[in-house]
C-alpha cells in the first residue's frame, strides 16, 4: 500500500512540476511567437510602404508593382491580427484542463490518499 501512495505522490508532483514549467514556457513562446511575427511583420510592411522596389521571382530581379504592394498590406495586416491574437489569447488552459484531468484520474486510482494543488507544491518542497 505504502509504495502505491508513494508512487501517485511522486505521479503527482511530476504534475505540478510540469503545470509549473507549462507556465514558464507559455510566456517564453509567447514572447517568441510575437518577436518571429513582429520580424515578418517589417518584412511585410516594407514592400507594402514601397521602402522594397525589387523583389526576386524566379531567380531574377522584378520591381514590386502597386498590386503586389496591396498584397503585401493585407499580409501585413493579418500578421498584426496574429500578434494580437497571441497577445491576448495565447491558451494553454486546454493543456491545463487535460492535467486537471490526470490529476483525476491519478486521485482515482489512490482514491484512499487524494493529492491536491496544494499537496503538491507542500511535497514538492
Amino acid at each position: 500500500m505504502k509504495s502505491r501512495v508513494a508512487r501517485k505522490v511522486l505521479i503527482a508532483r511530476r504534475i505540478f512540476q510540469l503545470r509549473r514549467s507549462l507556465e514558464v514556457d507559455k510566456e517564453q513562446m509567447r514572447l517568441k511567437t510575437i518577436s518571429q511575427l513582429g520580424q515578418l511583420f517589417e518584412m511585410a510592411s516594407s514592400f507594402a510602404r514601397g521602402e522594397q522596389r525589387w523583389q526576386v521571382v524566379d531567380g531574377k530581379p522584378e520591381p514590386v508593382k502597386m498590386k503586389q504592394r496591396k498584397m503585401w498590406a493585407r499580409v501585413a495586416a493579418y500578421i498584426a491580427q496574429i500578434v494580437t491574437a497571441v497577445t491576448e489569447r495565447y491558451d494553454v488552459r486546454e493543456v491545463d484542463r487535460e492535467l486537471d484531468e490526470l490529476e483525476r484520474l491519478v486521485n482515482e486510482a489512490g482514491a484512499k490518499n487524494k493529492v491536491s494543488g496544494a499537496e503538491e507544491e507542500r511535497l514538492s518542497q
